[in-house]
């Protein structure tokens, strides 16, 4: 059954009012290949009976599986690996000189999907930082959907997640065999917050944050949202902070309190500076 147009502008606002995401016309296939698995879960024998329910129904936790359902979770270990040869060539030494008195460190990564990122700046910090025993470094990770942080919280992966950008010796060094899967060591584990976190709400129990990586997630919403999350992102970063955005993502004509970090190869931004006159 092909979805109908009035089950297709319910989805698309239902996920834009609840979550910022943008559903472009003609991606009918898309709530029809993520939705039909759920409804059948669910119990339903069709979509078409499914999102009926939903539409009669006030927001529940039905409607959040729906949203959870139609995120896209793509990720990867040392995903678009630029930005993590910035942090360890430039940006990590430089926040180890500004933040040698005080000795805490802070890292986000917003929308983390199943975990592979903050393990990378968790095993990236491991590996090639030592120096940072003894200091109060926090990772915190967030993402929509509960259930990928189930995932993520789990540490757990497929033989193709691991085989996806991870070198081998951090597959090595910091993972367990655990049957056909790959355990990653309780002591990276340990390192990462996990929260479930909407960006388009509040952000109430965030500190002042060194580097947010917040890559591959504004492509999927409007301008206005785009630079309502951009404004929220700016009071978290320190005059040294940096943000990372996705390659195909920029600040520019969108919040003009950042500007792109000099000699970056990376898409990375920071508050604009100061100027001498």
């Amino acid at each position: 059954m092909s979805v109908t147009r009035t089950d297709f502008e319910y989805v698309r606002n239902l996920i834009h009012q609840r979550a910022g995401i943008v559903l472009e016309e003609g991606k009918e296939y898309l709530i029809e290949s993520r939705l039909s698995p759920l409804a059948e879960k669910e119990g339903f024998d069709s979509l078409g009976e499914y999102l009926g329910r939903l539409q009669r129904d006030t927001f529940n936790g039905s409607h959040r599986k729906l949203i959870h359902a139609m995120t896209t979770n793509e990720t990867l270990f040392f995903r678009d690996i630029r930005p993590f040869e910035l942090l360890r060539t430039r940006i990590i030494p430089d926040l180890l000189a500004a933040r040698a008195a005080e000795r805490h460190i802070t890292f986000w990564s917003a929308a983390c999907s199943t975990g592979q990122e903050p393990y990378t700046v968790a095993m990236m910090l491991r590996e090639y930082f030592p120096q940072l025993q003894g200091w109060n470094v926090r990772t915190i990770a967030s993402d929509l959907s509960s259930d990928v942080l189930a995932r993520a919280i789990q540490g757990r992966y497929t033989q193709l997640e691991v085989n996806r950008g991870l070198p081998v010796k951090f597959l090595v060094k910091y993972f367990t065999r655990d049957g056909d899967n790959w355990q990653i060591r309780e002591e990276i584990r340990r390192m990462i917050e996990f929260r479930e976190m909407n960006l388009t709400e509040t952000w109430s129990f965030l500190p002042k944050i060194d580097v947010i990586l917040m890559r591959n997630v504004l492509i999927y919403f409007n301008q206005e949202t785009k630079r309502k999350i951009l404004r929220k992102v700016a009071p978290l970063l320190p005059a040294n902070g940096y943000l990372f955005l996705g390659s195909a993502e920029t600040t520019l004509n969108i919040a003009d309190e950042f500007e792109p970090f000099p000699e970056a190869s990376a898409a990375c931004y920071r508050l604009k500076q100061a100027k001498v006159p």
